[in-house]
């Protein structure tokens, strides 16, 4: 077997103090096994299914199902005529947070969005009037539209800018702004996945300045009163909770709200309220979560959507007032 790397090795003492708990962390990366797979329900579920379903946990919303392993849901005929999408539960995890929310919620921007994943939890948990999901990677953008389009996420739209363009354009406008930051995708190796390089100091740094940037425009565009969901799927902490830190530093009339369901992932390495899967407890490859408050209680800015309707590249407006 493969030996780990002194990068993973030294990783995993920063991420956990017990030996113990070192080695399940670095087994479960050098040695993946395979993961329940999860769906989320767009539409009405069907009385009868033929999905083997797991036992929910006390946080999983009622439109999501962990299924059996040995389940192909992308294979099944309802998989195509989107009524579900099929999501990692780590996935679930991160967008947990956002089940928090209890106020009406207009505008949702997700910042990060392909391939859609945690636009699609928003739409069916928030029930937003619009959500808007940017893509500034070209290449990604067809798989986001596709799955949009195919699970009928109404009223949507997919924009493709640098996060700095909507800081400009719509500041203080969106209820809630996603940011599934762009990340050295750790948490690949636990799926069996390559991620080169994912452990260098060079690439988390350069991952880690690149997030700040996102997280410091994305903050620009939060309403009063609104939030600001920031996750990743990686492990390192200069990507999550350092992050973190810094965007508090800079914006200090944000606050992380504490997420009382998901109290039992209280990252360790900090006494701020955010949250980590790792992929030892088996539940899914890992991911990290929070979400923060704007403090302010000034006006919220209209959006003139007919204005920003020109940055549109796909739009599903249907139910759109």
């Amino acid at each position: 077997m493969e030996k780990p790397s002194n990068l993973l090795l030294k990783l995993s003492r920063r991420l956990f103090t017990n030996p113990d708990d070192q080695e399940r962390f670095v087994e479960a990366l050098m040695n993946p096994q395979p993961f329940q797979p999860s769906i989320l329900w767009c539409q009405e579920k069907p009385e009868f299914t033929s999905f083997s379903v797991e036992t929910p946990t006390h946080w999983q919303p009622d439109f999501i199902d962990r299924l059996y392993l040995g389940e192909k849901p992308g294979q099944h005929p309802l998989h195509e005529k989107g009524y579900f999408y099929c999501l990692d539960f780590s996935s679930v995890f991160a967008a947990a947070t956002l089940l928090t929310i209890s106020q009406s919620v207009r505008l949702v921007f997700d910042m990060c969005a392909a391939p859609g994943g945690k636009s699609i939890f928003a739409w069916k948990a928030l029930q937003p009037e619009l959500i808007i999901s940017n893509e500034v990677i070209g290449k990604r953008l067809g798989m986001l539209i596709s799955n949009l389009k195919r699970c009928h996420i109404s009223p949507s739209a997919v924009v493709n800018r640098d996060s700095s363009i909507f800081a400009d354009l719509i500041p203080f406008s969106s209820n809630l702004v996603i940011v599934d930051a762009p990340c050295t995708g750790q948490s690949l190796l636990a799926k069996g996945e390559k991620a080169p390089g994912c452990f260098h100091p060079t690439a988390i740094n350069k991952s880690a300045n690149r997030q700040k940037r996102i997280i410091a425009n994305s903050a620009k565009i939060v309403s009063p009163q609104g939030y600001l969901a920031y996750m990743t799927c990686t492990y390192s902490t200069e990507e999550n909770e350092q992050v973190c830190e810094w965007f508090l530093e800079r914006f200090p009339h944000f606050q992380p709200v504490q997420v009382s369901n998901l109290l039992k992932y209280q990252s360790h390495l900090t006494t701020m309220p955010c949250y980590r899967m790792f992929p030892q407890d088996r539940l899914g490859a890992g991911a990290f979560t929070v979400l923060f408050q704007n403090t302010n209680k000034s006006e919220t800015q209209e959006v003139d959507f007919n204005a920003i309707s020109s940055q549109y590249i796909y739009q599903n407006l249907k139910k759109l007032s």
